[in-house]
């Protein structure tokens, strides 16, 4: 082991995504102050997730090898040899991870903390392979959950309390919010115009596109909201498996813009062109951009989402309706003609915007690593 001036703690990602790289860098900056050393591994997405295009680079990480099976079902990525030495290592809690078993089970030398959503909330409940996943959360030192959602799971798995830190998962919104207010009001006008938007309401999807997000659903109450309001226009700004159905989609109705992905700046101008967020499929960080650019964010309680939904307070920065076509339309329409009751909703998501912030979630990990290297090893016990 290495000595109390340079402990090293180990994080292994499956794969790397660009949304993680700033929260790293953070990350490293506040273990080093800490007297900590990161070190950050990660391997390869699968075919179908290279699709989305949404990977990050670090020079600094180290690359796995990495194998899918089954359909990416099973992933084989061994990283023994990168956490010998180190003082603790931070796996996620994915099933498909064949090589945390040997590091829950057989490092007996080093602390194992499981970093995740405390449950795959779109799996069934009492499944073989959620009851196998429950099981082997109790195999961990610490637990550093997504939300105050997923400390509840890993809790009632009958995880100490007191092992748990709750992270608030976030990613970095702050330039996002900047540029949303940077946008000029001509730049708008202008893009408006051009896309022929005229004057009726904007619904935005944001995301990637793919099954659990119900692109299909999100194009039929489209149409029912704009059979309701006439002026209405859906932008999609996002790649994915389903962006076929999109671009036919838009290619149908002129009212549907496919905008494919957007970066930076540019995301933040045709955002700002929307009065909400529909996404009534599953809902995770990307509910971040809605308080971000203050637009508030409409979905479904489909049983979908992840534990970032938790952020949702439905009526007051968001609106989740129950899961079917006509509650969901019937949704949007009385919010898009309410401008006092949209209002105060973009209000409120501007000002969540900064109780959900990478420096928060950064210094909530750093006090779950040293809180963990502090505490006895426990994994094994009842």
């Amino acid at each position: 082991m290495t000595t109390a001036s340079s402990r090293q703690v180990l994080v292994v990602q499956r794969r790397l995504t660009h949304y993680r790289v700033p929260f790293f860098e953070m990350l490293r900056a506040d273990l080093r102050s800490a007297g900590v050393s990161l070190r950050l591994a990660h391997g390869d997405p699968t075919p179908e997730e290279a699709t989305k295009r949404d990977s990050g680079v670090l020079d600094w990480a180290e690359r796995l090898p990495t194998r899918y099976f089954l359909g990416g079902r099973l992933c084989w990525q061994p990283f023994s040899h990168v956490a010998a030495g180190v003082d603790m290592t931070v796996i996620t809690a994915e099933n498909k991870l064949i090589c945390n078993l040997g590091e829950q089970f057989l490092a007996r030398q080093r602390r194992v903390a499981l970093w995740g959503h405390g449950a795959n909330l779109q799996g069934e409940a009492g499944s073989l392979r959620e009851r196998f996943k429950a099981r082997v959360a109790l195999r961990a030192d610490w637990w550093l959950a997504y939300t105050e959602m997923s400390r509840d799971l890993v809790k009632a798995l009958g995880f100490p309390q007191e092992r748990i830190t709750v992270l608030n998962n976030a990613v970095d919104t702050t330039e996002l919010a900047a540029q949303f207010a940077a946008v000029p009001p001509q730049a708008r006008a202008a893009l408006r115009a051009e896309l022929g938007l005229g004057d009726g309401p904007v619904g935005l999807y944001l995301g990637s596109l793919y099954e659990e997000k119900r692109i299909g659903f999100l194009l039929e109450a489209a149409q029912a909201i704009r059979q309701r309001l006439p002026g209405f226009a859906l932008v999609v700004v996002g790649g994915g498996p389903q962006q076929d159905m999109i671009q036919s989609a838009a290619a149908a109705a002129p009212w549907i813009k496919a905008m494919g992905i957007r970066k930076g700046a540019d995301k933040a101008l045709v955002a700002s062109l929307a009065d909400v967020m529909l996404n009534p499929g599953l809902v995770g960080l990307n509910i971040l951009d809605s308080f971000a650019g203050g637009l508030p964010m409409l979905t479904t309680d489909c049983g979908l989402h992840s534990p970032e939904i938790s952020y949702l307070s439905s009526g007051r920065n968001g609106v989740m309706t129950a899961n079917t076509l006509e509650d969901y339309v019937e949704g949007s329409v009385a919010l898009l003609t309410d401008s006092r009751r949209l209002q105060a909703m973009r209000d409120a998501c501007l000002a969540d915007a900064g109780r959900y912030t990478l420096a928060e979630m950064s210094a909530r990990f750093t006090q779950g690593v040293l809180g963990a290297l502090a505490a006895p090893i426990r994994r094994g016990r009842p």
